[in-house]
């Protein structure tokens, strides 16, 4: 299996929508996808597709951040989806389209990046629970059970900085976006 990775196209949105639909197997994770892919204040953007061969197997997006009345111009990050086909899941798919993602983030200039996700999933591959703790709100609350889902890590030498309440794009910006 040799897994090849690009920037996904208009034209790639059915693969998309159906990875996110496969992966999780309900719409609204597959609605939002297609929601942030055609939100301007999501961009800038990074939106990523795995394919073995032809077959397009994972997809990962990262939308833009701000912090509430904070420096609109330090560049920052949400990663939300990561979906991989189930057939595909368990083999490192996901990890190497987190790697991917990072590093065209740190390419266009991006300082910080939050994730809404599992706890144990995504400090390894280098995120730090309880974003809130750290200074950084997320858009909604996030319950006390279930604090450390939300996770930042720091893309720069300059560590984590302009810290304050994390906004999200248009389309992520309601509650039931924000339940682990």
């Amino acid at each position: 299996m040799i897994i090849t990775f690009r920037q996904s196209l208009q034209n790639d949105i059915y693969d998309i929508i159906n990875i996110q639909y496969e992966s999780f197997n309900e719409d609204s994770v597959a609605d939002l996808t297609a929601d942030l892919l055609k939100d301007d204040t999501a961009e800038p953007r990074i939106s990523l597709l795995a394919f073995d061969g032809d077959k397009p197997i994972g997809h990962i997006l990262f939308t833009k951040a701000t912090i509430e009345n904070g420096d609109d111009n330090t560049l920052m990050h949400i990663l939300a989806p990561l979906a991989v086909l189930p057939e595909y899941q368990n083999k490192g798919i996901g990890g190497m389209l987190i790697k991917a993602g990072l590093r065209r983030l740190k390419e266009i200039g991006s300082k910080v990046v939050f994730v809404l996700g599992h706890i144990t999933y995504y400090p390894k591959h280098g995120f730090i629970n309880d974003a809130g703790n750290l200074g950084y709100p997320a858009p909604y609350p996030i319950p006390e059970a279930v604090k450390d889902a939300w996770m930042v890590m720091p893309l720069t030498s300059e560590g984590l900085i302009n810290k304050g309440k994390v906004i999200c794009a248009k389309a992520m910006d309601s509650p039931e976006h924000w339940v682990e």
